[in-house]
């Protein structure tokens, strides 16, 4: 051995058997090996290549080392030898084994192949190599010498690598060239894996650590959005045929539209609403009942069924509302300008006006009296956020008589539709909205909606009554619609009274609930909402335009992406609401709300100021209902964890 130590070995570990070295001295093999690398050139392969391809002759170790170094001392043996036994390319093994292998040439076609390979594979690890540099370089720059997104796709080398990194990243690599590419071995010898060459762990998280360091990624990059593979913009195919909508639009209704701009309209939505859609109206008749007119955008006017905006509208199946964007269901240009209503503005719409009884008669209080389903022309009045019109129905102008009956109506039809059994689940929710979710610490603003606050109470109450209307004339026309019901639980609900009203009930009622059900030729009892039937449709008035199997079929497809695109919602909303969290200083001190107990001392609780649900282990809490006070221990939003702990708020 080299350093004079003895060992034993197999016979079939012996490789080669250097010739006329039998009393070589141990001292000496470093010194031999060093020269044997030293005189190791591959370009004598091809040479005796040559001579014996065109001789047609086969040779041992120590007749290759007499033609290329006229020698078959133990040294020129010994580099005969190395070059032969790592040799891909000019010859082969053709019998023998180790020290006694006799070598034949390669054919000329098979040597000219396995160059082309070996040339390949050496371009190609360059390559690699190349590639890892450049992404330690990258690596190291500060944040505002990093290069954009769009740098890493223009050459077709590099973006081939780092669209594999990103399938490595979230969990998508579609094929094993990808895998390979991001994480694993291109061959036995070569270790080719990008994160391995960069001295990181082969797992998605450190995909996305790179990436998000070289600057690909920004830091909260959203990968559901990427994951669920979610469609956020439109083809420049799909842009040109909105904009051909929009400059060529006739509207087929325009004799029929029943012009409503008489009526004082309200318009409410979140403040940063893109799209408004729906508006209300109301008056006392002067029989003292209340009539109501619910006017929802009419894109039918513009994008006409079959059409190649409306398929596409189709595969979308809705628009996407995130904190950090929104992504319209429409190309934005027609969503906006089209489809939107705006305030003082003359706009297009299907509105449905409803007659309540008021009177006490057998149909019961609130109770749909008369319907109506127009083509209708209004001038919306007022845009208003829900904290307005909440601001405006306090203030009990004596000019705004009509929000206050609209409020009044709200209030009805929701007593009314308990006493048909609905169950009132109205909670605190959280929206959020980041207006720079690509910078590393972004700001985030937080709002936490009450949904039993009067101007909440009142949008949603005619949107059901809305519902209710449009089923009963969808059913006495026998026009196939998306009928959407939910079965009532057999759980008398009574049983919850014990709980205070408010969030912690709602999260219990919530618990037992049954699955929606729908149908597209009958209306099903919506029992949550108490309503005969519940329609997710608009009617513009003419024969329908699908029949109920293509109905059926096209909602099985929008309901798939509906799910898709509420998955995505809710997982980004919870991501932005644990970044808040971490934001806030470590002294922040949150109400806590105990809706129950899971076990021993472990709650579920509401943070009241965040709208969210989690758990905590409290002691101060006895009772469900209870509010304690919490602080964040822990929140690390990429990892979807969340550790609040109990404070003494007299400590």
């Amino acid at each position: 051995m080299q350093y004079g130590g003895t060992s034993s070995i197999k016979p079939q570990q012996v490789t080669f058997i250097v010739p006329g070295a039998e009393n070589f001295d141990h001292t000496d093999i470093s010194d031999f090996i060093q020269k044997a690398q030293n005189n190791l050139d591959p370009s004598l392969l091809e040479c005796a290549w040559i001579e014996l391809h065109e001789k047609n002759k086969t040779v041992t170790v120590e007749e290759f080392a007499e033609i290329i170094f006229g020698s078959a001392e133990p040294l020129e043996s010994y580099c005969a030898h190395l070059l032969l036994s790592k040799d891909e390319v000019y010859f082969t093994v053709l019998e023998g084994k180790s020290s006694f292998c006799v070598y034949g040439p390669r054919p000329a076609m098979q040597v000219e192949e396995l160059l082309h390979k070996k040339l390949a594979k050496e371009a190609a690890e360059k390559e690699f190599q190349d590639f890892v540099q450049l992404l330690k370089s990258t690596k190291t720059r500060p944040s505002h010498e990093k290069p954009p997104k769009s740098s890493w796709e223009n050459e077709e080398k590099i973006q081939h690598k780092i669209k594999s990194l990103e399938a490595y990243a979230i969990d998508a690599c579609q094929n094993d060239d990808q895998k390979k590419t991001a994480g694993m071995v291109l061959d036995h010898e070569v270790d080719a894996s990008i994160l391995k060459a960069m001295g990181l762990a082969k797992t998605s998280a450190s995909a996305l650590k790179l990436l998000i360091d070289i600057g690909y990624f920004p830091v909260h990059v959203n990968l559901d959005l990427l994951k669920l593979n979610i469609r956020t913009d439109h083809s420049d195919e799909i842009i040109a045929a909105a904009e051909r909508v929009l400059s060529e639009a006739s509207d087929p209704d325009e004799l029929d539209r029943i012009d409503l701009t008489h009526l004082k309209v309200y318009a409410i939505d979140v403040d940063e609403a893109d799209e408004l859609d729906d508006a209300l109206s109301a008056t006392r008749l002067m029989d003292g009942r209340i009539k109501v007119w619910i006017h929802v955008a009419d894109p039918a006017s513009l994008v006409q069924p079959g059409s190649i905006v409306d398929r596409e509208a189709m595969k979308r199946g809705t628009s996407v509302f995130l904190p950090t964007a929104t992504y319209p269901m429409f190309p934005e240009k027609l969503a906006m300008e089209g489809m939107s209503m705006k305030q003082g503005e003359l706009c297009k719409a299907v509105t449905v006006s409803v007659v309540l009884h008021t009177d006490g008669s057998s149909f019961g209080i609130c109770s749909i009296a008369e319907y109506e389903v127009d083509n209708t022309i209004i001038k919306p009045t007022y845009m208003l956020t829900y904290e307005s019109a909440s601001e405006l129905l306090y203030m009990n102008l004596e000019e705004e008589v009509e929000l206050k009956i609209l409020s009044q109506a709200a209030a009805l039809r929701f007593r009314w539709r308990q006493t048909q059994g609905a169950i009132d689940t109205s909670t605190f929710e959280s929206r959020i909205k980041v207006a720079n979710p690509d910078d590393p610490d972004p700001s985030i603003t937080l709002y936490v909606e009450d949904q039993a606050d009067p101007a909440m109470r009142l949008v949603s109450e005619m949107m059901i009554l809305c519902g209710e209307a449009i089923a009963t004339y969808g059913s006495f026309h026998n026009i196939p619609l998306p009928f959407r019901g939910q079965p009532q639980s057999n759980i008398d609900i009574s049983a919850f009274s014990h709980l205070p009203e408010g969030p912690v009930r709602s999260a219990a009622l919530v618990k037992i609930m049954r699955a929606a059900e729908m149908d597209f030729r009958n209306p099903i009892r919506h029992g949550i909402l108490g309503i005969p039937g519940y329609v997710k449709a608009f009617l513009r008035g003419d024969s329908p335009p699908y029949s109920a199997g293509q109905l059926e079929g096209m909602a099985c497809l929008v309901n798939m992406n509906v799910r898709l695109v509420k998955k995505l919602y809710n997982s980004s909303l919870r991501y932005w609401l644990l970044e808040y969290l971490r934001q806030q200083p470590q002294e922040a001190t949150f109400r806590a709300l105990i809706l129950r107990f899971i076990k021993d001392r472990m709650a579920a609780i509401l943070l009241v100021e965040v709208g969210m649900q989690a758990s905590a282990e409290v002691s101060v809490g006895l009772h469900i209902g209870d509010v304690v006070k919490v602080q964040v221990e822990e929140a690390h939003p990429r990892d979807d964890f969340l550790s609040l702990k109990e404070v003494d708020e007299w400590a």
